[in-house]
């Protein structure tokens, strides 16, 4: 993989290569009244939150259901007041409605005859379903926001999302340094543990899926203990609100929830916020920046290897083999099934 990427990289440029971050922006524009948007769900993704914020940015009124048992006609109601009054209309969760999806696609076949306010869009979200209307996804416009691979995009996907790319709160703590060193450390335990089921069980003896919400809550926690306690950040309550809870609360086995515990000890601790010289691994290349701005940490995780070694994550460089020979097998596949 690390070669691909590199042959891309030479011969048509790093665009390529990186992972764009998710902008809804740029997909609005390719919709219109009667185009829905597509969300295709993907396992950790989750982008209500990104769609609320981007329709406050619009200044649009947002209204959801979602989908399942008798939600049908509400959606209905929905779908007609936001064609009168240019709102926005969310159906969430597509493929558990499966017997209105004819219903739907009835609808969205109405919707030109209907001439609705110019204003109005249709999004809805779905995992990929069989039941789902092919006139629909043939029409529509259709996006996915699947995690991104590494520590280095993770990161990058880290610091764009809500609310920690808000300069505004972002700069909003009253202890600047130990809490923007102590929420880097949050972002790299987020990418470490997501990353860390590449590895299957080695990794996680159960894969599990984390999701930005876990984060938001986390780092939100975060700026508010370091608010309330400036004498002394509270760091037992810390490891137990966001080890036990936030992310814990999805981990049901024994060893993993010893593993998450500890893993959250290393960053979570005095010596992150404090020492500038305290590392994530082994090999020093893993830390939380020195006291900067927000462009500051952007900069350092973009000088970082797109494809982390093992010992990032405290492991044998043997490790990585069975990982690496899943990760080429699915490209190899991927490449057979687009011919």
């Amino acid at each position: 993989m690390p070669a691909l990427a590199n042959f891309v990289l030479e011969n048509i440029g790093e665009y390529f290569t990186t992972p764009p971050t998710f902008d809804l922006g740029v997909v609005f524009k390719d919709s219109g009244p009667t185009i829905p948007l597509i969300f295709v769900l993907s396992p950790g993704a989750d982008p209500l939150n990104s769609l609320e914020k981007y329709a406050e940015t619009k200044k649009k009124h947002v209204d959801k259901v979602s989908l399942g048992q008798g939600q049908g006609p509400k959606a209905e109601k929905m779908i007609e007041n936001g064609v009168k009054t240019g709102s926005w209309v969310v159906l969430q969760n597509c493929h558990l409605a499966v017997s209105w999806m004819g219903r739907l696609e009835k609808l969205c076949e109405e919707l030109v005859s209907m001439k609705p306010h110019r204003d109005f869009r249709l999004w809805l979200t779905s995992y990929p379903s069989t039941a789902f209307p092919v006139s629909i996804l043939q029409n529509g416009v259709k996006m996915t926001n699947e995690p991104p691979l590494g520590l280095k995009s993770n990161l990058l996907g880290t610091y764009a999302t809500d609310p920690i790319s808000n300069k505004t709160w972002f700069e909003a703590c009253t202890l600047p340094k130990v809490f923007r060193k102590m929420l880097f450390g949050l972002c790299f335990f987020h990418a470490f543990i997501q990353e860390r089921t590449q590895y299957g069980p080695l990794g996680w003896c159960i894969k599990y899926q984390f999701t930005e919400s876990d984060l938001r809550i986390s780092a939100m926690q975060l700026q508010i203990f370091i608010d309330e306690y400036p004498d002394k950040v509270p760091l037992d309550a810390l490891n137990y609100l966001t080890g036990e809870c936030n992310y814990g609360g999805k981990v049901t086995d024994a060893r993993d929830r010893v593993l998450m515990a500890t893993i959250l000890k290393y960053i979570y601790c005095e010596e992150a916020h404090a020492d500038d010289s305290y590392a994530f691994s082994p090999s020093g290349l893993y830390y939380a920046p020195k006291h900067t701005e927000y462009e500051g940490y952007i900069e350092y995780i973009k000088q970082l290897p797109s494809f982390p070694e093992p010992e990032a994550f405290g492991f044998h460089e043997n490790a990585a083999i069975s990982k690496n020979q899943n990760a080429t097998n699915d490209a190899l596949f991927t490449i057979m099934v687009t011919q």
